[in-house]
């Protein structure tokens, strides 16, 4: 009986679960984007934003393109191997006169009508003046150069998903203190309409609460609007459609922390990726002076090659001589004079190497006065928190006490509105502060080079 009973249970068990797995797949099929309506957390929106980011994937092309200028630099190392195939038609039989006494002049043949020619040839440089080498260095610094891009494009739009998400907390704060505000004015209209009708307030407080109602709800209607445009703006960073309704996690309200100024220019001055960039465009500078040198030495190859000469497509068929030979040996080529070419090229190589080192030193200063500036606004943002905080507490209690105050008719209606007044200001600039804190935070992370 027992086990009937139990039978039946797990029956109508699982005929329940598949009844609402039915009405899940019912469900997610008429609203396909309620799938797609998961919170994004800060994390999960930074790795979205990275992966399809265009300034990055710019990047990646980038970096990509200077792997293999590298590759085409150390190729040049290397041997180079070459095949040639000519054919020519001689309307005249070519000879060559000679004389040989006492027979006179004799006319001798030095080719038929056709000649075919194929030949194999290598060279490998030996010594170029270290042109080689250096071009090499110069396109290895060109991978670091592009990795440094990829580095600051990650650190940019990091930066910008920040600042966007918090706008939007910040969107939400403000639309949710227009709702409380109308909310607490609606019931403040209700009671002074009560109070009208018992004749114990004259006619323009009720109106004057009426108007003050009315300017909260566009006040809400601004916010609303306000957050539409964070988020169309959020995802913009985040290249999705700009319409569509993404929604985000609140973050817990940071601890402020106070920071040694003198730490964070060390840590710029190590991390930033300009500042990486500049530096490694000086390496390159100094290695295009050694590249322009290059043209004061001599360059030295070794040569082979294998080749055929014959009267056939071949090349297989000669009648006046060897058909074929292998030849091995050096070549040198020295140019050294150009009218001052060269030097005229290290002068320029050297001279763009000193312009590279004075931006250097003006960018240290803009870092310094960036970082200098983020960190005061981090510091005041973390300061007016409190401040805010504690005026917030007390404009909670001076509209409580008003309100209660205003019911028992011992205070006016223009004290109640500008007790809500005060709370929604008061409300609006804690949520300024706290946000203002975050955004502060992320603007000084990429002020200092971090993400």
């Amino acid at each position: 009986m027992i086990k009937t009973k139990l039978c039946h249970i797990l029956k109508v068990t699982a005929r329940f679960t598949g009844q609402m797995i039915f009405i899940f797949i019912m469900f997610f099929m008429a609203n396909p984007c309620a799938a797609q309506e998961i919170p994004l957390s800060l994390e999960t929106a930074v790795s979205e934003a990275i992966h399809d980011n265009t300034l990055i994937q710019e990047a990646v092309e980038k970096q990509r393109a200077a792997m293999e200028n590298e590759k085409s630099a150390t190729a040049d190392l290397f041997p180079k191997l070459s095949a040639e195939y000519t054919y020519m038609h001689f309307k005249d039989t070519p000879y060559i006169m000679y004389d040989i006494p006492p027979a006179g002049a004799s006319k001798f043949d030095m080719w038929k009508h056709d000649r075919f020619a194929w030949d194999v040839s290598i060279v490998q440089p030996l010594f170029t003046g270290f042109a080689l080498t250096t071009r090499r260095k110069i396109a290895q610094l060109g991978i670091r150069m592009s990795d440094i891009e990829k580095d600051q494009a990650v650190m940019d739009v990091t930066r910008d998903v920040k600042v966007g998400y918090f706008n939007i907390l910040l969107a939400k704060r403000y639309l949710g203190v227009s709702d409380e505000a109308v909310k607490q004015l609606e019931g403040h209209v209700a009671d002074a309409q009560q109070f009208y009708d018992q004749e114990l307030i004259p006619q323009n407080d009720l109106l004057r609460s009426q108007v003050a109602l009315a300017h909260a709800r566009q006040n809400r209607v601004s916010a609303a609007s306000n957050l539409d445009v964070a988020v169309a703006a959020f995802n913009i960073i985040l290249k999705r459609d700009i319409t569509d309704k993404t929604t985000i996690m609140e973050i817990a309200p940071p601890s402020p922390v106070y920071y040694d100024i003198a730490d964070l220019y060390d840590h710029a001055m190590k991390h930033r990726p300009e500042l990486k960039q500049l530096e490694t465009a000086l390496a390159q500078a100094g290695l295009g002076v050694k590249m322009a040198q290059s043209n004061y030495y001599p360059k030295v190859y070794l040569t082979g090659r294998y080749e055929q000469l014959g009267h056939n497509s071949g090349a297989t068929d000669n009648d006046f001589g060897n058909s074929h030979n292998t030849i091995i040996g050096a070549q040198a080529q020295w140019q050294f004079f150009e009218w001052g070419k060269t030097r005229a090229d290290i002068s320029k190589a050297t001279h763009e190497k000193k312009a590279l080192s004075a931006k250097i030193d003006g960018i240290r200063d803009s870092i310094r006065l960036e970082v200098k500036n983020a960190c005061e606004k981090l510091m005041v943002a973390g300061q007016n928190i409190k401040t805010a905080e504690t005026a917030l507490a007390q404009a909670k209690e001076n509209f409580r006490i008003t309100n209660l105050q205003y019911q028992q008719q011992v205070t006016t209606s223009t004290e109640v509105l500008d007790a809500q007044t005060f709370l929604t200001q008061a409300e609006m600039n804690y949520y300024s502060a706290l946000y203002g804190y975050m955004i502060a935070k992320a603007t000084l992370d990429r002020a200092i080079g971090s993400n």
